[in-house]
């Protein structure tokens, strides 16, 4: 199916996910602008592109609505596995997905009409250590650490999920903060690879609430590995309780972080559409 796409979203987190076998152009820096763009494209928060893996029943690259591209992302693994499911492509509903950020496992727990509609995902284990997530910093591990902006400061408690994430811990949430605050945190030159941004709020032992600034996209509604990197941090300062309910403007995700750091999230996922890029469009890529 030349040039055959589908869009999905989970809680609000979309991404069209192609096959690396079955497009007709190639998947660089404008091309992938151009096709994410609301205006001139399909409109997405990434692509997920389907390609070979040796180390893994399928390969993902994670391209984000900049042309850069992520080591993972919680929700689009959702996403991916429901596309693999929905379309035949796994056979089981058990199945390994090999990113940047690692090999990750998937599991179809609940189904619609023979379609995914709940998915666990295996995300992999929290590293807490500051020179792996990477993170410029004196500390063995980046947590409680004065990160200083130009008319702002604040404590930030940093981690990796496959990508790498930086958590502070607010009383109240404010959306006009996060938007103020996110590209130049997003973009300081203490992450050397760009940081993914969460403002959390504990609501009790067993339930937090989150807004999200991501890397290469910018205010999210909703990210499976930004509330895989709360919960883990959340665990380490001793806030909650392993197992916690993450909620984000686009929804819920169920969190367990296990002793040995290892995460399992678990989400639906919904199809917007599917269908093929038009000539006229595929005439505009470069």
């Amino acid at each position: 199916m030349k040039d055959f796409f589908v869009k999905s979203h989970g809680l609000g987190n979309d991404y069209i996910v192609m096959n690396s076998h079955e497009i007709s152009f190639e998947m660089n820096v404008e091309n992938i602008k151009t096709i994410c763009d609301v205006h001139y494209g399909i409109g997405s928060d990434g692509i997920l592109l389907l390609v070979d893996s040796t180390k893994a029943d399928f390969g993902l690259r994670i391209l984000n609505p900049d042309g850069s591209e992520a080591e993972k992302s919680g929700n689009g693994l959702r996403i991916f596995a429901k596309y693999l499911y929905d379309y035949g492509l796994a056979k089981s509903k058990t199945f390994s997905i090999d990113t940047l950020g690692g090999v990750v496992y998937a599991e179809v727990m609940e189904t619609d009409n023979e379609k995914a509609r709940t998915i666990q995902v295996d995300m992999g284990k929290a590293i807490f250590e500051a020179a792996k997530i990477p993170v410029n910093s004196d500390l063995t591990e980046c947590l409680d650490e004065t990160l200083s902006l130009e008319n702002q400061s604040y404590l930030i408690n940093c981690v990796s999920v496959g990508n790498p994430h930086c958590v502070i811990l607010k009383e109240e949430l404010s959306e006009a903060e996060i938007k103020q605050y996110g590209s130049e945190i997003e973009n300081h030159p203490k992450f050397p690879n760009r940081i993914n941004l969460q403002f959390a709020k504990v609501l009790s032992r067993d339930e937090v609430e989150i807004l999200i600034w991501e890397r290469g996209a910018g205010y999210t509604l909703a990210s499976g590995s930004s509330s895989s990197a709360v919960a883990a941090v959340m665990v380490k300062k001793g806030l909650t309780n392993r197992k916690l309910k993450v909620n984000m403007p686009g929804g819920t995700l169920k969190l367990e972080i296990a002793k040995d750091w290892q995460i399992r999230m678990t989400g639906e996922v919904r199809e917007i559409a599917s269908g093929y890029l038009s000539a006229e469009l595929l005439s505009d890529l470069q």
